[in-house]
């Protein structure tokens, strides 16, 4: 596969994700609305890594968003290295029975849609960056 196919690849596979995290949410399932919201911005770095890796387009296989965007060389502020962070952390705490319950008791229609908004800007950002 080309660099250029799999960035297509990938951004495909986000944008089935961001409609399934969309029906995650208008189904009130907030957790999990939110650890596909964290799939939606790794596929997106993943596809920017492939973009600019036309040697080597695979992107580590790693959920740490920090990490791949760092990876992708990218410039970030404070406000982008803590939304990162954070939605990092949705992944973990969907899949972890010791930390899925305090992360259910967070996960509020209110902090959803806080994080739906954040997520949705990176995906803004990510996807002027593939253009």
């Amino acid at each position: 596969m080309t660099n250029i196919e799999l960035m297509e690849h990938w951004i495909e596979s986000a944008g089935n994700d961001y409609e399934t995290m969309k029906h995650l949410y208008s189904s009130n399932d907030y957790n999990w609305c939110l650890f596909v919201g964290h799939l939606v911005i790794e596929k997106l770095l993943k596809a920017l890594y492939a973009k600019l890796n036309k040697q080597e387009p695979y992107a580590p296989k790693i959920h740490n968003l920090l990490t791949l965007a760092q990876k992708c060389n990218l410039e970030l502020d404070d406000n982008k290295v803590e939304v990162l962070s954070r939605i990092t952390k949705f992944n973990m705490s969907t899949r972890y029975d010791d930390i899925k319950n305090d992360f259910n008791e967070l996960c509020t229609q209110e902090y959803t849609e806080e994080q739906i908004k954040m997520i949705k800007e990176l995906k803004g950002w990510l996807k002027e960056l593939l253009v």
